[in-house]
């Protein structure tokens, strides 16, 4: 049986442009959330698209997730073994990788993810989307400096993107540790939507930020 994403809707951005985003499990994981509480970092990566005018609740965690062991092995090559079957009929389908990268993904197995994920972009350099997860599971392997030029490159494409620059921002401030870039990224994205229902806590992650700035050069 063919594996089904089920998860994907279309949502419309405050310009009228379409953007994609998904409901469920995955979602949980791409909007990339940071907040400080009494010093503390928190923070989270989402890989899914996410739309301006979808909200997602943050789950804390001190630092950024690296890769976990996942489910049994058995259990995922089963569910993978259908893909790879359809993927050997046809090679060249970027689809395919993608989906399998998804699933890799969901499943923690960030080594295997990227390793779908580059295998699709050389026959579809230019999806964006597919850029953004690459970039995410980087993050989540704790490859911060490759991450940051996936997304650099999904931004060359899309500029307006806006998970890839929400999670860019989130990359700097907790993988680079560079919080100027990270305000940045997240000043670009509210004026790019400044209707973004989410604007009150970017506006908090970039005070945030410029603390964290002023303090570094207090230390150094």
């Amino acid at each position: 049986m063919k594996h089904q994403q089920k998860r994907q809707v279309v949502l419309a951005a405050p310009d009228g442009a379409r953007l994609s985003s998904a409901v469920g499990e995955r979602a949980m994981f791409i909007f990339a959330f940071i907040c400080l509480v009494a010093g503390i970092g928190i923070g989270y990566l989402l890989r899914e698209a996410m739309s301006p005018t979808t909200r997602v609740s943050a789950t804390p965690s001190t630092t950024l997730p690296g890769a976990s062991n996942g489910p049994p092995q058995a259990s995922l090559d089963s569910v993978a073994a259908p893909l790879e079957a359809a993927l050997k009929a046809d090679p060249q389908n970027p689809k395919l990788l993608i989906e399998l990268g998804n699933l890799y993904y969901d499943h923690h197995v960030y080594t295997t993810a990227t390793a779908y994920y580059q295998r699709a972009l050389q026959l579809s350099p230019r999806d964006v989307n597919a850029r953004t997860d690459l970039g995410t599971a980087y993050a989540y392997s704790g490859l911060p400096k490759r991450a940051v030029a996936e997304y650099q490159k999904a931004l060359a494409i899309e500029p307006g993107h806006f998970r890839t620059l929400f999670n860019l921002g989130v990359v700097y401030e907790t993988g680079i540790k560079d919080p100027a870039r990270a305000i940045a990224a997240w000043e670009k994205l509210l004026k790019l939507y400044p209707q973004n229902p989410d604007r009150k806590r970017i506006e908090s992650l970039i005070q945030t930020a410029k603390r964290e700035k002023e303090a570094s050069k207090t230390v150094h």
